[in-house]
């Protein structure tokens, strides 16, 4: 499809410009607006295309922010906005369209674009001049408009927005950012925030800090430039606990994103050596993007399966720690994620078996994987996570991998003891468990961290060299530069000699 015309008038919804603006800037001024309408418009109706897809088949291949966050789309903030506001009157305009015989076979292969453009015309920008779409729309409008009057009659309703399902009110949650710092310090990212917002650290995640909700940073330099990555506090958790130590060989089995695989990197000051595995190979792009980003250059892609790893294979020898987070039901994230603006949500328990079908075929993946990583036969440390609230993808599958678990020498630590929320009770040690819940302000998260005895013993043994390693270690992490502070103070009381607890 072309771009419209540079020709083409648009429609100006801010009013009369000021008298002091010259005509022909003021037309320029419409002719920009539209083209970047035309534009976002298109983009939004790709990552429409592929939101209900996912939805449709339950698999979903990102949730909304994602897909209209990564590097593909140009015009992120209309883009998102776009489709939001789409999947929020979807039904309402499924429904007119098809009354009004516009969505006919000739369109039927452009039919986010439909729904796109029949939303920015009916409920946004009320009229668009160029494109094939919006014309279709624009020659229908009247006829559109007066079947969402008699819809509103059918339905005893004032206005279109009371037809709108309310389906989820979403409490604000902070702003969380973890600073990377491989690429700068957590102390200058606040010089800088503390200009525009109100900065504080986290009392828990070494270099996270916490900004008012609604915070928009996505087009910030420091985010652009790989400095700080808007990453929530629960997943930032999950590379914190696996705590590896420089120097390390380390796996993150499924890694696409890529923000916990960075996070690993930081952690290790950018020293030893980390393979990310990712099975889908677009997901692998995103995950290579986030790398380079990131500024990391101690890590390895791999596009295959973790589960085809050759766990006694020589080159994987030396590996010492896994962060296994497999594919879940993202149960714990789908307030973040807008599932509640997805056509499947409206469908409540309909999809109940389904579901339960989808969570059983996950969770079987899940033991396997976890089996598998507790296999290698030099891992020290194993950190299983997952982005879901059920029992089913959490401590069952904990508990289905003990027996294995302990014969190979593997005990369940604490990570972040001083963490309130632990495991459900359902079986014995089920407390040395975390969860995160949306009602502590964060992600449904779940984390468990397996220790090989051998190194658990190591690291309680009582040793005058323990403190004074780590207390070594976290100044030169920050370049000798600056004193511990209580957020550092918080790496040794949870990894001392980066180690664990017993039970």
């Amino acid at each position: 499809m072309a771009p419209p015309p540079s020709g083409n008038r648009g429609h100006v919804r801010a009013g009369r410009p000021p008298p002091s603006q010259p005509p022909r800037r003021r037309m320029a001024s419409r002719d920009a607006a539209e083209r970047a309408a035309f534009f976002a418009r298109r983009e939004a109706a790709s990552v429409l295309r592929r939101v209900l897809r996912g939805d449709a088949s339950r698999r979903a291949a990102g949730s909304i922010k994602s897909l209209v966050y990564s590097p593909s789309v140009r015009n992120k903030r209309a883009t998102f906005a776009l489709v939001c506001q789409t999947l929020k009157y979807l039904p309402i305009l499924k429904e007119v369209l098809a009354s009004s015989g516009v969505l006919t076979s000739k369109w039927k292969k452009q039919e986010e674009l439909v729904f796109v453009t029949a939303y920015d015309i009916l409920f946004g920008q009320e009229t668009a001049t160029s494109g094939s779409v919006e014309q279709l729309i624009m020659l229908h409008k009247d006829t559109l408009m007066a079947l969402l009057e008699k819809m509103c009659l059918r339905r005893k309703v004032r206005s279109v927005e009371d037809l709108v399902s309310k389906k989820s009110t979403v409490k604000p949650k902070p702003r969380f950012l973890r600073v990377n710092t491989l690429r700068t310090t957590t102390d200058s990212v606040i010089e800088e925030l503390n200009k525009i917002h109100k900065v504080d650290k986290d009392d828990m995640v070494p270099d996270m800090l916490v900004l008012p909700p609604g915070t928009d940073l996505h087009n910030h330099h420091l985010v652009t430039d790989g400095k700080v990555f808007l990453q929530g506090k629960a997943s930032c958790m999950v590379a914190v606990a696996l705590c590896p130590k420089p120097g390390w060989k380390v796996i993150d089995a499924c890694a696409a994103p890529g923000n916990k695989t960075v996070h690993l990197s930081a952690l290790m000051n950018g020293e030893g050596s980390i393979i990310a595995c990712e099975l889908n190979k677009e997901r692998t792009k995103t995950l290579q993007h986030t790398i380079q980003r990131s500024g990391a250059n101690n890590i390895k892609t791999i596009n295959g399966d973790f589960l085809d790893i050759d766990s006694n294979d020589p080159s994987y020898a030396e590996v010492r720690a896994i962060l296994l987070d497999p594919s879940c039901s993202g149960s714990g994230i789908s307030t973040e994620r807008l599932d509640h603006l997805l056509p499947s949500h409206s469908r409540g328990g309909q999809d109940d078996e389904s579901t339960s079908a989808r969570i059983r075929k996950l969770s079987a993946f899940q033991r396997k994987a976890l089996s598998h990583a507790l296999s290698f036969p030099s891992v020290e440390r194993v950190v299983y996570s997952t982005c879901s609230i059920h029992q089913a993808e959490n401590e069952d599958v904990v508990s289905s991998v003990l027996p294995l678990a302990s014969s190979l020498g593997f005990e369940l630590a604490t990570p972040f003891p001083q963490w309130r929320r632990r495991g459900l009770p359902v079986f014995q040690g089920s407390e040395h468990l975390l969860r995160t819940d949306p009602e502590d302000g964060l992600e449904g998260f779940f984390i468990a961290l397996f220790v090989r005895e051998a190194a658990a013993a190591d690291a309680v043994r009582p040793s005058s060299g323990g403190l004074a390693a780590c207390k070594q270690e976290a100044r030169r992490r920050r370049n000798g530069l600056m004193a511990f502070s209580s957020l550092r103070l918080s790496r040794m009381v949870l990894c001392p000699t980066r180690g664990t607890w017993r039970r």
